[in-house]
């Protein structure tokens, strides 16, 4: 579960070489190729303009996005590394998920949607639809240094989130792999009060026990492999408590198993990762379960 090959999913107002910059010390574990895309989303085109959909727009768009691409990609050759680039016209999910599969990347890198309230209403978000249909883990990223809470690389101190569902544990081997990469894994599991049957403080301890034994295996697993691990039991809403968390571990990522809720459930109730992934101020790196031979193509 190396990181050989990552596909950089820019539109360059909210993810710029900086955001690419923080994760090249991903190259201290097996790194060696960045894929940028940059895709140019037809009704954009339109809308800039306000008179439909104009080729004159798209060249333009285009030629801009290679610009960058070509200042950026010279940078990466100079550290000897590979690079690939995908400048296309489309739906952005769509043509990210073919990408991913035809570069058979590793990890999917894309910024926050920048989506308006309407929008969201009526199409969603990007990000919350290439969590439900990618296969590959994908990484929200943010800012940390514009909250001031880091400057530091988003792999350094990550917090993972654990609920013992298959993409949870299939983190753990995610972040094993990056021993080189990764100086400390704080594990937390949230328990909802809705789910405690006795609210006595003597049941919430024997329940936080349990629990904190149960991290405690995870911790040794990561120790085995070389990363320092701890961990943390807390009781509330996971939304709010795996924030909560990331603050007091000063965390530098959030990490997340993709939920085990079906598509339908996902897409109009929502779910705890494509929560803190949209709403989170931490970068958001989400697992999803391992593929089977009988899962449908991405």
């Amino acid at each position: 579960m190396e990181i050989k090959k990552l596909l950089f999913v820019t539109k360059f107002e909210e993810l710029g070489f900086d955001s690419l910059r923080s994760l090249l010390n991903l190259r201290d574990g097996a790194l060696e190729h960045v894929v940028f895309v940059n895709v140019i989303e037809r009704d954009r085109v339109a809308m800039r303009r306000g008179t439909g959909y104009q080729k004159d727009e798209e060249i333009r768009l285009r030629e801009a996005a290679n610009i960058r691409f070509i200042d950026w990609a010279e940078n990466l050759f100079e550290q000897g590394m590979e690079v690939g680039v995908y400048i296309v016209v489309g739906n952005l999910v769509a043509e990210v998920i073919k990408a991913t599969r035809k570069e058979d990347a590793d990890l999917i890198v894309i910024g926050r949607s920048h989506k308006g309230v309407l929008e969201h209403l009526y199409s969603g978000s990007d990000v919350i639809e290439l969590l439900r249909r990618a296969w590959t883990p994908v990484l929200v990223y943010k800012h940390l240094s514009e909250t001031a809470i880091s400057e530091e690389e988003p792999f350094d101190r990550p917090l993972l989130a654990i609920d013992w569902s298959p993409s949870s544990l299939r983190a753990v081997e995610y972040l094993k792999a990056l021993k080189n990469v990764v100086e400390e894994v704080n594990l937390v599991h949230v328990v909802n009060e809705k789910d405690l049957n006795d609210a006595s403080a003597k049941a919430i301890q024997k329940t936080r026990k349990e629990f904190r034994n149960k991290l405690e295996k995870i911790c040794e697993s990561f120790e085995a492999a070389g990363i320092k691990a701890r961990e943390h039991v807390y009781i509330g809403d996971p939304d709010e408590e795996i924030e909560n968390a990331a603050k007091d571990c000063q965390a530098t990522l959030i990490v997340l198993g993709s939920s085990a809720k079906s598509a339908w459930v996902e897409k109009w109730l929502g779910s705890t990762p494509q929560k803190i992934a949209e709403e989170s101020i931490y970068p958001t790196l989400v697992i999803p379960p391992k593929r089977g031979p009988s899962a449908e193509t991405e």
